[in-house]
């Protein structure tokens, strides 16, 4: 079997390239604000021990899965989810299973790009000295209600915030990377941006533990000292599964997509471990050193009850208002957070950008083009509706956690049940430079799977309730399922329309003769 890629060529330029990619794909605002919040309202030191177990029954097993399969569809040709499901599962329908994984980054990055414009615009407004308004909650959340809008929708038309502008460059920026394809855009950009979110976050790190002897203890204390009563709670061991996956890009179609632009004989056992362990570095060691704590030491007990948004957004800027050398600490904190977003968007646009390209034959001019008309309707959507936030709110629980546990499943069972493990083992040692234990081979074909469908059904009988209920309503719930809906249906056309000029360009008898 030869190693050229019949898909254009693109591959990877070094493996130190691709781990970082990987890493860059999952290293992002999760690590700095959702970790250091999910943890605080769940028991602080206790949540880590449902967090590492979902950890190593998930996240690691589930990586090396997608490494696996990725790198398998790669050799066959294919580098997006519905060739790679195809040739994997033959059966006509695994394509469209596939629209699961182009649906997820799709969406996701339709309201994370606007995130990462905010942190953007954050950064900016700290350089100039705007967002240095004193040691007052209040005039923090009032900025933040009038930046993003949440006071009404279509108030970020009204020319009163800047976010317009920020998010323009954030949405060109991306494309420009992306246009350079696989190793000239997101390789070399990862290569740089991955050192420079190290740097960052060391000198805000170093920052954070300099700023007094007990206070940083009693920081450090809210985060990791166990509340043991909080695991006996089920939303505690939800909430950790659901962080694991999103640190890690499980499930998102990502990792699946990058891999397959590997050789068949590129490590991937040792690869998948080195870039999910880099994550876990970002995770632990620096988002839960530093925005938990550094909130706690100026707010107190308070801190532990902020939100995502609330912790990063409304928090911090009360914590660099006080601290010696704050404006800078503030631009760098951001400007760390923006780094980190945009190496995330990077990867939710690439898994789409080459199945315009392999399935429907367009060449990256336009494809690009095309996918930039798709997502720019959706970050419009989301920044019209942007009153309280709640079509952002909706598109993140739909598909950034509820389809993200469905493609997770799928993926399982077409791992374990269908290309078997077996085959996944030997594939996945296919010029390793590590032995992963066989036990792990039993996990993703029973195990993994079970312990996804007790969390499935658990989001759903804890949480589907209260949004059934918001959805019998109406309104903009509603129509951000019908948008979510809408680009789904587009997806499955398109999808039709790639496996019946794949069938007819012999690609799929190609793979078997191979075999």
């Amino acid at each position: 079997m030869s190693d050229s890629n019949p898909q254009g060529g693109e591959r990877w330029g070094s493996r130190i390239g691709v781990i970082l990619a990987v890493a860059g794909s999952a290293v992002g605002l999760g690590n700095f604000l959702r970790f250091p919040g999910q943890a605080a309202q769940n028991g602080g030191g206790a949540f880590m021990l449902p967090y590492f177990i979902s950890l190593l029954i998930l996240g690691i097993p589930l990586c090396w899965a997608e490494w696996t399969m990725g790198r398998y569809g790669g050799t066959k040709g294919f580098n997006s989810a519905p060739g790679i499901f195809q040739t994997l599962w033959r059966n006509p329908l695994s394509k469209y299973l596939g629209s699961i994984a182009l649906l997820i980054p799709l969406v996701i990055y339709m309201y994370y790009v606007v995130i990462e414009a905010w942190c953007l615009g954050y950064a900016f407004n700290y350089l100039t000295g705007d967002l240095m308004l004193g040691a007052d909650s209040e005039k923090y959340s009032d900025f933040f209600g009038r930046f993003v809008g949440t006071g009404a929708d279509g108030a970020l038309l009204t020319g009163e915030s800047n976010l317009i502008l920020f998010l323009l460059i954030t949405f060109v920026l991306n494309f420009i990377l992306i246009y350079r394809g696989i190793s000239k855009g997101i390789e070399s950009f990862c290569k740089i941006a991955m050192p420079i979110m190290v740097i960052c976050a060391v000198c805000v790190l170093a920052r954070v533990l300099t700023l007094g002897g007990e206070k940083v203890v009693a920081g450090l204390g809210a985060m990791w000292n166990p509340n043991a009563e909080y695991l006996m709670q089920p939303k505690t061991w939800l909430a950790a599964s659901g962080q694991i996956f999103f640190s890690l890009s499980v499930g998102f179609g990502v990792v699946i997509n990058y891999a397959s632009y590997l050789k068949k004989n590129d490590d991937i056992a040792l690869s998948g471990l080195t870039a999910s362990s880099m994550n876990e570095f970002f995770e632990v060691c620096l988002g839960g050193l530093i925005t938990l704590p550094a909130a706690f030491i100026f707010l107190g007990a308070a801190a532990k009850e902020q939100g995502t948004f609330g912790l990063g957004f409304n928090a911090l800027p009360n914590v660099f208002a006080v601290m010696p050398g704050g404006r800078f600490f503030g631009f760098l904190w951001f400007f760390m957070l923006f780094t980190a977003a945009i190496t995330s968007s990077l990867s939710m646009l690439q898994p789409v950008i080459a199945f315009f390209e392999e399935g429907l034959g367009l060449k990256r001019h336009a494809s690009a083009t095309l996918l930039g008309l798709v997502s720019a309707m959706g970050s419009g959507f989301v920044v019209y509706f942007s009153k309280g936030m709640v079509a952002l709110d909706t598109f993140d629980f739909w598909v950034g956690t509820m389809f993200i546990f469905i493609l997770a499943m799928i993926q399982a069972v077409i791992y374990g049940w269908v290309f078997g493990i077996q085959k996944g083992y030997e594939e996945l040692h296919r010029g390793a430079n590590i032995r992963v234990p066989w036990f792990v081979q039993i996990m993703l074909k029973y195990v993994t799977p079970a312990y996804l469908l007790a969390i499935f059904i658990g989001i759903c009988i804890t949480q589907g309730p209260d949004y059934a209920k918001t959805l019998s309503q109406g309104g903009i719930p509603l129509l951000s399922i019908m948008f979510i809906l809408t680009i789904w249906v587009f997806l499955l056309l398109l999808i039709n329309i790639a496996g019946k000029r794949w069938i007819a360009e012999g690609r799929f008898d190609a793979v078997t003769h191979e075999e």
